[in-house]
């Protein structure tokens, strides 16, 4: 929204209805015509740069009007340590912030755009990693790390995002920004369990929990009385990335061809099994649902 006027009517619209605005960060006159993060990968590409100020401007302003209005905002997908730490400063001012993070901007750097050695096709630049907000640096996951175990940011969200192949497989300045992740976002974070940046725990509850107390839903829990809706999943299972196999018909992933350990195996929705994965071998028994 680049018009403020216009955000603040929202946000107090929204203290109506007891809803949050959900807000994309960005200043588009500080990212037209930019392709990944501004920085020393995109000097050495020859590709324009998207400076994080682009995403920090807009967090401050719209924390700002939070502040003026009353109403709740919720940050989508932040990706530097400076959005970080301005959704720290306004939640210890107890402004109604609340902010998610995605699996891609929490593993994955700005020099993930130079191709993946394990994929099966090596592109000299990616277009699967072009992403918006772009992939940043070590010290932004750093502190995106940090900011989830402390409480600053209350969630992660996919923002999956499948395209076309005609969207992507092209020259990286005109390909479209976007990763399908929902099928490697559970993967992919698990890295940060195994080597000790977080622990399950919290990463369970960011996923499940979190997002769900953002929306005022009445899901995420086991409580007796909750929706039958479980995720069975095995937290030690080595598998390859195949984008073929997603089930989605985005297959524009960059991790293609890497190994990732731990895997959802099934999914319980109201009760009933919905998904199996391939490497699941027992047999769901009708005494498993009836407990559920």
């Amino acid at each position: 929204v680049r018009d403020s006027n216009l955000m603040r009517h929202a946000l107090e619209y929204s203290r109506t209805f007891a809803l949050p605005v959900i807000d994309h960060c960005e200043d588009t006159s500080l990212t037209e015509g930019g392709a990944m993060n501004e920085g020393l990968v995109a000097t050495r590409l020859g590709l324009v740069g998207i400076p994080s100020q682009a995403e920090e401007i807009m967090v401050f302003r719209d924390i700002a009007l939070a502040e003026l209005t009353g109403g709740r905002v919720h940050i989508a997908h932040i990706s530097t340590r400076g959005s970080v730490e301005l959704i720290r400063q306004a939640k210890e001012k107890g402004i109604n912030v609340t902010a998610e993070v995605t699996p891609h901007h929490l593993t994955m750097t700005e020099e993930r755009v130079l191709g993946n050695k394990e994929s099966p096709h090596p592109l000299s630049l990616d277009p699967n990693a072009k992403v918006k907000p772009p992939l940043r640096t070590g010290m932004d996951i750093e502190a995106l790390i940090e900011g989830l175990k402390d409480g600053t940011i209350d969630a992660i969200a996919t923002d999956h995002a499948p395209h076309t192949i005609a969207d992507k497989m092209c020259e990286f300045n005109l390909a479209s920004f976007g990763i399908s992740g929902l099928e490697t976002a559970f993967g992919s974070l698990m890295g940060l369990v195994h080597s000790g940046k977080l622990d399950l725990t919290m990463l369970i509850s960011k996923l499940t929990i979190g997002p769900a107390r953002i929306i005022g839903a009445e899901v995420g829990t086991l409580k007796v009385g909750s929706p039958g809706d479980v995720t069975i999943f095995d937290p030690d299972l080595e598998w390859v990335v195949d984008p073929a196999s997603f089930a989605s018909k985005g297959k524009n992933n960059p991790l293609a061809g890497c190994l990732l350990k731990g895997k959802a195996m099934a999914t319980v929705y109201g009760g009933e099994v919905v998904y199996k994965d391939d490497h699941l071998r027992m047999e769901m028994t009708p005494s498993f649902k009836e407990g559920v």
